[in-house]
């Protein structure tokens, strides 16, 4: 269908008033000129500034309330009461900590959020597929599957999943004395555990794309426990719906070059801080370079607090959002 232009627009104007419409530019132009001299210099700074993306949305964990601690056990619905009382944009979903996952319970907790004016932006799972037993990889590879249609259901669009790790540790306390590392399984290469991860997590792409969430891989211990292996799976399976959870304070070396090696496929950001000292260990970062650097790659997604401190959440969660608001905004 042809565009009808108004009358005006069609026809040539006259020579007089086109030379009316030079004289307005011209008057227009020194106007201008005049007002910009007595703007001050800083607003004509600001002025002549490249305009800046929006600011990162900032949520937390619900870890950061609960971090497995006896004294801390609240439930999800409770972690999103304060999350809305400290003034955080979204929340982040540790799975683990969930009590109920029936259908009412799930929804229960979207409408909570919902009240507050939250979103629900991660679900923080666990799994493994660094093992040669293929029951133990088919295992977690339904639980990932079921993790996918719980966040489906809450209306997550991503949650975090790891490599896994070969379990040679005694525990948990010991891997983070040993900075993350551990022996492999006697018998057995790397090779052949970043063979059953890239087989375990092509398994769950089909429940991904089904439900629209997006994996994001972590660099979280085991075989994730650098860029460059995080990296590797993501490139060898080289779907849009695996990419990266980058967590700052799980790179014990070099951190910001690996920060930079990961920034570019990251669909989420997992920020920790340590008040009162860490837990497990303390990591001094710069959220100022971390947010240049995901500036350089263009992201916009959330920043997630994990505090891992052990001050009192009370305190110290307030004092890292003000923290994380100010390097983001």
């Amino acid at each position: 269908m042809p565009i009808h232009l108004p009358e005006t627009t069609m026809h040539s104007r006259s020579t007089p008033e086109r030379t009316h419409s030079r004289r307005d530019m011209l008057l227009g132009g020194g106007l201008a000129a005049v007002s910009t001299a007595l703007l001050p210099a800083a607003a004509v700074a600001a002025e002549s500034k490249p305009a800046q993306g929006p600011a990162n949305r900032i949520a937390v964990s619900t870890y950061s309330y609960w971090r497995y601690r006896d004294d801390s056990k609240l439930g999800i619905e409770e972690c999103i009461d304060l999350a809305a009382d400290a003034g955080f944009d979204g929340v982040e979903i540790l799975h683990v900590q969930m009590q109920d996952e029936s259908n009412p319970a799930l929804q229960r907790i979207k409408q909570r959020a919902f009240r507050h004016g939250l979103d629900l932006c991660g679900f923080s799972t666990h799994q493994s597929f660094v093992s040669p037993d293929p029951a133990f990889r088919k295992k977690n590879v339904e639980h990932t599957i079921r993790c996918i249609e719980l966040a489906y259901a809450l209306g997550i669009p991503t949650i975090r999943v790891n490599t896994g790790r070969w379990g040679t540790s005694k525990d948990f306390d010991e891997l983070m004395a040993n900075r993350g590392i551990e022996p492999r399984l006697e018998g057995y290469t790397d090779e052949d555990g970043f063979g059953w991860v890239i087989d375990g997590l092509e398994q769950c792409l089909k429940a991904a794309q089904r439900c629209g969430v997006v994996l994001g891989l972590e660099n979280h211990w085991g075989l994730g426990r650098t860029a460059e292996g995080v990296l590797h799976v993501i490139q060898q399976i080289d779907s849009p719906w695996l990419r990266a959870t980058l967590d700052t304070g799980n790179f014990l070396e070099d951190q910001y070059r690996q920060y930079k090696l990961l920034a570019p496929e990251a669909v989420f950001v997992q920020a920790k801080t340590y008040y009162g000292g860490g837990t497990w260990y303390d990591l001094e970062i710069n959220y100022d370079d971390v947010a240049e650097i995901l500036q350089g790659v263009n992201y916009r997604g959330y920043i997630s607090l994990e505090f891992e401190g052990k001050e009192k959440h009370e305190t110290a969660i307030p004092k890292s959002l003000a923290m994380l608001r100010a390097a983001f905004s």
